[in-house]
């Protein structure tokens, strides 16, 4: 998310380790925190209850512990690389791809590919981000379609739903077609100019969606069933798909620069990180475990899935639903930011406009059609948390450890714990990219078989 925060000119890093001299548009410690935890929680917390599930109730929450100090700790070498390196290269900030691209060029064999470095976090920090809008259209075809499906059986009485499904009265059309409703609305959405002007519906979003999450964690919390019969280690062939869940739902690590370079105060950006990133690894444990044992074996790949027929919860739907649709545009900033200007570039003065908007068109509908391809919530994140968010969160940072203090003697304890850390999310998206797929392929299978029966009887 380099593109979203861009990194501010400002005094040489001697100086920014005491505070940012004459200027006063860096952010606060609070306000800091707060774009921490904005950057870390979305949809990935809602799939977290189906992860726990994947992992089993003991395991799971242990495993997210794990997976979080782990993720924490990548982001704490990050800053610490790009301190270092920016100091060398006598540079007030450096991006993540700059960071890596400085870092090879420390080792010999490795300084002519240094450019590749960057382009390859830029290239995953791509793919990231589509992915989360690929999953955002996911997210809104089946809360929309289940909301009104449900209408007709919508009610004020709010009761405990037994079958741990939101009832379906009325089936509609397929969630593609959903997609294809919401296309023209995130096109338009795209176009705006500026992300200043979303700032106002940005702030109604954040609340609307933290209110929806208490709601969420309530009516969780008071409709757990006893005894809690529910297996404490899930199986095995099924613990890839909660790595690609979970690693998804902990990449932040995009923000932390641009964040950390905007602080009035960098020298304060740590105690920032431990304390947002110990909020959000509470909220992530906390909810998916909630989640888990309210709705058990019935947990869908968001939990909004499960709520109940009461227009309490139906508007909780829709209320995230319009932060999910404004904060599309955030996510979209980061690829558009990256890709459209070299070609915009390219083109005179006069077509300028018109190619930008062309190709931010193209890039919507390129990441509906994904969508469309594979319209499963929980698989779509599974499969994206999988194939980008273990490079940029686990693999790339331990790597960039190396090869930025390689000649200044590294401790052989250290090398072997990055090396470690970096083998378990290459091992994470090997297992967890594999198993998504497949899981894809058979679903996909099933309904075409389910549709071909269906057409045969009639």
């Amino acid at each position: 998310m380099d593109a979203l925060c861009p990194s501010p000119p400002g005094p040489s890093r001697p100086q920014r380790n005491y505070e940012r001299i004459g200027e006063r548009t860096g952010t606060s410690f609070c306000q800091t925190l707060i774009h921490l935890l904005k950057g870390n929680i979305g949809t990935g917390l809602l799939g977290l209850p189906l992860a726990v599930k994947n992992a089993g109730l003991v395991l799971g929450p242990v495993s997210l512990l794990c997976m979080g100090v782990i993720a924490v700790h990548c982001m704490r070498l990050l800053v610490k690389c790009s301190h270092h390196l920016s100091g060398k290269m006598n540079r007030p900030s450096l991006t993540y791809g700059e960071a890596v691209q400085y870092g090879m060029e420390n080792v010999s064999w490795l300084r002519r590919h240094s450019q590749w470095g960057k382009q390859t976090v830029n290239l995953f920090l791509i793919i990231t981000q589509l992915g989360f809008c690929c999953v955002y259209f996911v997210f809104l075809s089946d809360n929309i379609k289940q909301v009104v499906e449900a209408a007709n059986a919508t009610t004020f009485s709010c009761h405990m739903n037994y079958t741990n499904q939101t009832q379906v009265l009325v089936h509609s059309f397929d969630s593609r077609l959903y997609m294809l409703c919401f296309l023209p609305a995130f096109i338009l959405l795209v176009f705006t100019p500026n992300l200043k002007y979303l700032a106002p519906l940005s702030l109604v979003a954040n609340l609307v969606m933290t209110a929806s999450l208490v709601l969420i964690y309530f009516y969780s919390l008071m409709n757990i069933t006893y005894p809690i019969n529910l297996p404490k280690v899930g199986r095995a062939k099924d613990y890839p798909l909660f790595f690609g869940t979970a690693i998804f739902a902990f990449e932040g690590i995009g923000v932390v620069l641009p964040l950390e370079n905007k602080m009035q105060r960098p020298q304060t950006f740590i105690p920032v990180l431990y304390l947002g990133m110990s909020i959000v690894t509470f909220l992530y444990i906390s909810l998916g475990t909630i989640g888990y044992m309210c709705f058990g074996e019935h947990i869908g790949g968001s939990i909004t899935l499960n709520l109940p027929n009461c227009w309490t919860y139906q508007a909780v739907k829709l209320l995230y639903c319009f932060g999910i649709f404004i904060t599309f545009a955030l996510q979209f900033y980061v690829p558009a930011e990256i890709l459209i200007p070299p070609v915009v570039a390219r083109v005179s003065e006069r077509w300028e406009r018109a190619v930008d908007l062309l190709l931010r068109a193209i890039l919507v509908i390129f990441t509906c059609a994904l969508a469309i391809l594979i319209p499963e919530l929980d698989l779509v994140i599974s499969l994206v948390g999988s194939v980008s968010s273990s490079f940029l969160a686990l693999i790339f940072p331990p790597l960039l450890q190396i090869v930025t203090f390689h000649t200044e003697g590294l401790s052989p304890l250290v090398t072997i714990k990055n090396i470690i850390i970096s083998l378990i999310g290459l091992v994470g998206f090997l297992t967890g990219t594999y198993v998504a797929v497949e899981q894809i392929i058979t679903r996909n299978t099933l309904k075409h078989e389910e549709t071909f029966s269906t057409y045969m009887v009639q």
